[in-house]
């Protein structure tokens, strides 16, 4: 397999990713999120996610410098350590702290997770709305 078409690949895989975690994360924003079971389930959700996009987005960036294209390197190589520092640093551990102290009547709490969800949401559709965007306006 030739290095672009390998890059396009690791691409498309990374697009896959992005597009079931916006669209299985959307209806779970009907949930309450008051509950240890909602809550856990959620941040299963995007852990998984950031695991999938950290290493899709890694092995992207790499088969784009095997195939002599920096920019869609340097790209796809923001996407993965965006991701692994969320799973690592931002979202997955506010979401522990948060699961570890709330209640079904801490509505601060649930707030705050749900701010969390939708917030991580939106940094997924912005990142794929990016990346798709530069795979048709871009030279590849």
């Amino acid at each position: 397999m030739t290095a672009i078409a390998l890059s396009l690949l690791a691409t498309v895989l990374l697009m896959v990713w992005m597009g079931f975690f916006a669209l299985g994360s959307l209806p779970l924003l009907v949930l309450n999120h008051d509950t240890p079971l909602d809550a856990r389930f959620i941040r299963g959700l995007f852990n998984v996610y950031y695991l999938a996009a950290t290493f899709t987005g890694f092995a992207a960036s790499l088969a784009y410098v095997w195939a002599g294209m920096p920019g869609f390197a340097i790209g796809t190589g923001c996407i993965a350590a965006l991701a692994f520092s969320l799973r690592r640093w931002f979202i997955i551990p506010r979401m522990d702290a948060l699961r570890a102290t709330m209640t079904a009547t801490d509505r601060v709490g649930i707030l705050r997770f749900r701010l969390l969800h939708i917030g991580g949401m939106l940094l997924n559709v912005v990142q794929l709305g990016t990346l798709a965007w530069s795979l048709t306006k871009l030279k590849l």
